[in-house]
């Protein structure tokens, strides 16, 4: 068989694909050079809301770590570079035709492009086979890059329809099984809950997986009734810098807990992003490093509420959207679609694509954040729930309804249709005590007075 330089027309393909290639991966190096320039030059100017209460020396460390993380990131992709090259060399030592090994040199290029971190998606699962179903579907319909995206399903249950299906999607994802099928023993007051028990030993395992025997530095995790955004997986991709960089920050969330479609700003709401002291769930991401420092101490059971008590909290906050990513279709499962009907269901899942990665998102690191964050509240116009609900006030304000009982708090959110309760005495979406929501073109922080003293864990 002809080799492709010996074919009619062979050579001048080859050099045209050649240079095509060359001229791309140049391109390439120059777009990562200009990218981290341009973010490096941005980081060594402080925004215009800093005030003199902020620690320079806190922001500059925490922009030093921002840029290292990028220079991380400049690093992986000089060694996608040369992998790059390896597998051109292996398929130019191969016998194929002159079409199909063009085409195979394009698709290298073309995912070279969204080449970066590697943020493994793992998604938890059991018995939901159709459920699995859909998840997979999404997860793989919006997955820019099979290399930089690994999906790895974690199976427990031992279910074989579900086995199956996720079978069926041969190499496109990785599947790994709970060994440990025994039952668990439960005390007598909480048999019925066992199913909680019965997740959380499979976290803990399947986390031990991705950490320790895969090796990866982080992970999104997801369970098999999740819809998510078309854009997730950028999402994910501009936060994760920001969690690396800042300390007070321990998790990234694509879900809004008070994220129903009356209550967020669907219109130009799509790139908000806020801190909240409460853990969110449902579609998040964790490093390795907080799994360290986690999994050893892991819970038997009720694994969320545990993550949010304050000794494991620790003071940090996570990074939470405007409008969610993701969406959960699972009114049965352990927790008997508690909340489901109320809430969950009418959560609004975002749309419209968002390039996150070519925004900067310092804002949110903590002593950029904490002072804007506290004047907008102290700017905003102090209202009643009786202004609010009558449409009394200008649309577009901002303003604050202030709250100074855990009764109170409810009356509020019972009103405005916001989840009303409290983990660890931080209610859903709370930062430094504050609700943060959109309503009927108002933008309103539902906040404690100005003689606040923390979260009171007796409001659970």
């Amino acid at each position: 068989m002809l080799r492709t330089a010996d074919k009619p027309g062979g050579a001048l393909l080859q050099s045209n694909v050649t240079k095509m290639r060359k001229k791309q991966i140049l391109l390439l190096k120059i777009g990562v050079v200009v990218w981290v320039c341009v973010v490096y030059a941005l980081f060594l100017h402080k925004p215009a809301t800093t005030t003199s209460s902020q620690k320079p020396h806190d922001i500059n460390g925490q922009l030093d770590k921002l840029e290292d993380e990028l220079n991380k990131q400049s690093q992986f992709y000089n060694v996608l570079l040369n992998k790059l090259r390896t597998m051109q060399q292996q398929q130019q030592q191969q016998q194929q035709s002159v079409g199909g090994e063009t085409g195979q040199q394009e698709s290298l290029v073309g995912s070279l492009l969204y080449d970066g971190p590697v943020l493994p998606v793992l998604l938890i699962a059991c018995n939901r086979d159709s459920a699995v179903r859909r998840s997979l579907d999404l997860l793989l319909k919006h997955r820019p890059s099979q290399e930089r995206f690994p999906i790895i399903v974690s199976q427990d249950c031992g279910h074989r329809p579900t086995r199956e299906v996720i079978e069926s999607y041969g190499d496109k994802v990785t599947l790994i099984q709970h060994p440990d099928l025994t039952d668990i023993e439960v005390p007598l007051k909480e048999r019925k809950f066992k199913g909680y028990f019965l997740i959380a030993r499979h976290y803990r395992w399947a986390l031990n997986q991705v950490f320790q025997k895969f090796e990866h530095e982080a992970v999104i995790i997801v369970e098999d009734d999740l819809d998510i955004a078309p854009d997730f997986y950028e999402y994910f991709s501009a936060t994760y810098p920001i969690l690396r960089a800042d300390p007070t920050l321990w998790c990234v969330s694509a879900w809004n807990d008070n994220g129903k479609a009356d209550l967020v700003d669907v219109k130009n709401g799509t790139g908000l992003l806020y801190r909240t002291d409460f853990f969110p769930g449902l579609g998040w991401m964790l490093t390795r490093e907080l799994w360290e420092e986690l999994g050893p101490k892991w819970p038997r059971s009720y694994w969320d509420d545990w993550v949010r008590a304050p000794e494991q909290r620790s003071g940090r906050a996570c990074i939470r959207p405007e409008i969610s990513r993701t969406r959960t279709f699972g009114k049965k499962g352990v927790s008997n679609g508690l909340f489901f009907e109320k809430h969950l269901k009418q959560i609004h899942l975002n749309a419209v694509y968002t390039s996150f990665t070519k925004m900067n998102l310092t804002y949110l690191i903590k002593d950029l954040y904490d002072p804007v964050f506290d004047k907008q509240v102290q700017d905003s116009q102090v209202v009643t729930i009786n202004d609010v609900k009558g449409d009394r006030l200008a649309k577009g304000g901002s303003y604050r309804l202030i709250y100074h009982t855990k009764d109170n708090f409810k009356k509020f959110t019972k009103y405005l249709g916001l989840m009303d309760d409290f983990k660890a005495g931080i209610p859903r979406t709370g930062y430094k005590g504050t609700i943060t929501f959109f309503y009927r073109g108002l933008r309103i922080f539902l906040s404690p007075g100005n003689n606040w003293k923390g979260y009171n864990p007796s409001w659970s």
